[in-house]
């Protein structure tokens, strides 16, 4: 008995692995990402803390979290540091790292999703569902790999461009991060000012 083609397609489509390798092939393809985004991190401790504002990246080594609320905070990955800017709950200083050599251990979490997920994860379709009026398929990953930041995640992915458009990660910390993005753009042409950061002045740099 032949399987209708649609079946057939629903079937394929439901398979988690191809559903997230698709994702990190795409993810490794494009040139540049930017979106908005709105961020709520949960801590048994601190409490709930919520963000918004625009991230872009471009490559493994360039990332900038810039928010609108806190206003004038960001997270910056130049190519060499890691800036990390938060007045509202550190005043006077920034946080300066190195880029780690594993875009997996940086503060790009769509990197820690897409990063070479088939030697890393478990993936678990969950269902398909909807955001913004987009179709996006739910998966479930939960790492092999002791040594990555997190260990469950949950991310929504495009059925069109493949591309995250929420995901929520259980961190080792214990924080669970909730990261919603929308108004997805790709391969669009990046200037270098967006992932400089000028240290303001008075504000002195806190080497780790």
């Amino acid at each position: 008995m032949m399987i209708p083609l649609m079946i057939l397609a629903l079937f394929q489509g439901a398979d988690p692995d191809t559903i997230i390798a698709r994702a990190a092939e795409k993810y490794q393809r494009i040139s540049s990402f930017k979106a908005e985004f709105r961020q709520v991190i949960a801590d048994s401790m601190i409490g709930t803390y919520e963000s918004r504002g625009v991230l872009v990246q471009s490559g493994e080594s360039k990332l900038a979290m810039r928010f609108a609320d806190p206003q004038g905070e960001a997270i910056v990955m130049d190519g060499e540091h890691i800036w990390v800017y938060t007045p509202s709950t550190t005043p006077g200083q920034v946080i300066r790292l190195k880029v780690p050599s594993d875009p997996t251990y940086g503060p790009n979490v769509l990197a820690w999703i897409l990063t070479n997920p088939a030697q890393r994860y478990r993936a678990r379709y969950i269902r398909s569902d909807a955001i913004g009026g987009r179709a996006v398929d739910v998966v479930q990953l939960t790492p092999t790999d002791r040594s990555l930041p997190f260990t469950d995640a949950v991310v929504w992915l495009d059925q069109y461009d493949n591309l995250p458009r929420r995901l929520e990660i259980h961190e080792r910390s214990g924080q669970r991060r909730t990261l919603a993005l929308s108004g997805v753009e790709t391969n669009r042409r990046v200037t270098s000012d967006t992932f400089r950061f000028d240290v303001p002045p008075g504000v002195r740099i806190v080497d780790q």
